[in-house]
């Protein structure tokens, strides 16, 4: 699978997650630079839009406004999770095809498992898609 991916800082949270990415076999697609938290997200929400990538995870300090870029580009669905079981939902109830998460609240094993659980949650539950229709 193809994921975009971008963070506006690096730690140990943000190197856990592109490790796992890599580990698990996906292909990480990132910007070119050093661009500001309002520019990745909007590079991951037109990757996931434009085809280039299946998913996309953006990470700021909160999460939140990389997850408002992308929210920018129609079509992105871009869904704050902050553990496995909010991740798993916005992919089910919500079809999210961006995920968000906080660089500095959450440790790297939670980020992994926030994830994994979300990029492992292929298809949207099918008594949902007159709800999701409705968000479009």
């Amino acid at each position: 699978m193809r994921v975009a991916f971008a963070t506006d800082d690096e730690n140990e949270t943000t190197r856990a997650v592109a490790r796992a990415l890599t580990d698990d076999g996906h292909e990480v697609i990132g910007p070119g630079g050093g661009e500001s938290w309002p520019d990745l997200g909007r590079f991951v929400g037109r990757a996931v839009v434009d085809g280039r990538a299946d998913y996309g995870v953006v990470m700021c300090w909160t999460g939140t406004g990389t997850a408002i870029a992308a929210n920018k580009v129609p079509g992105v669905r871009a869904a704050l999770a902050w553990d496995p079981w909010i991740a798993r939902g916005a992919r089910l109830w919500n079809d999210a095809n961006v995920l968000a998460m906080s660089l500095k609240r959450l440790a790297p094993d939670v980020a992994v498992e926030v994830l994994r659980a979300f990029l492992d949650t292929p298809e949207p539950d099918p008594d949902e898609a007159g709800n999701i229709a409705a968000i479009e």
